[in-house]
């Protein structure tokens, strides 16, 4: 870990929480992520060699401590590491309002928003089993279909078709799906100018909202224009 030589507090906090992917790391224990493949998913450009020295540093400071779980190793936060959970949320907060920008080409990961997706969703907004199938419209046919299996309160992406009725059916563009995701554009006025498409019935497609449970952060309105 890189040291600034001062006794200054920022910068003790800035040594441990500001070297590359550590925030995100943090952001996806928070969200819940607990094992080291889920935690890998949050972050897809990183290496796992780093993000396991990555998570060791962390350890080491107290921030993040491993639990084994049978033969499972799960990973929690600290009462050091929750006690900084609201920056992280402020770093959200900040990042909508003054750091949002038109995606650039190298930010529209389908990996990412696949994730951030079946994190998200209520398993149960449908109030029994429910399939939705989506569809990336840009993306070449074997990396176009997904669907996401709701069951037993559980939100599941699979690459397969999980069998069963398909009860919505969602089809975007993988950029016009993240700015949805990340509140560029509403739901409604996506559905409504066709950029996102839903079809099922009219039940399913009422629940939409409640199933993707969009992060209060896509409602944070951005400070400037542009």
């Amino acid at each position: 870990m890189r040291r600034y030589g001062q006794f200054c507090p920022v910068a003790k906090t800035a040594e441990i929480f500001c070297p590359r992917w550590t925030a995100l790391i943090l952001r996806n224990i928070l969200w819940g992520a607990e094992r080291f493949s889920d935690i890998q998913r949050g972050v897809p450009m990183m290496s796992p060699t780093l993000l396991s020295q990555r998570l060791r540093a962390l350890e080491a400071e107290g921030i993040v401590e491993r639990r084994k779980v049978g033969r499972a190793v799960l990973y929690h936060l600290t009462e050091a590491g929750r006690e900084f959970a609201p920056m992280i949320e402020a770093m959200g907060v900040w990042g909508q309002r003054w750091a949002r920008r038109e995606l650039e080409e190298g930010e529209v990961d389908v990996d990412l928003l696949l994730w951030g997706i079946e994190r998200a969703a209520r398993a149960d907004a449908f109030g029994r089993r429910a399939v939705v199938r989506v569809e990336f419209t840009d993306r070449p046919a074997h990396k176009a279909i997904w669907w996401y299996l709701n069951e037993d309160g559980r939100c599941q992406l699979c690459v397969d078709d999980p069998g069963g009725d398909t009860d919505l059916y969602l089809a975007a563009t993988v950029a016009d799906f993240i700015r949805v995701y990340r509140g560029d554009v509403t739901l409604d006025a996506a559905l409504a100018d066709g950029r996102l498409e839903a079809l099922g019935t009219r039940g399913a497609r009422d629940r939409l909202a409640a199933w993707l449970n969009l992060s209060p952060l896509a409602a944070v309105q951005p400070a400037r224009a542009g």
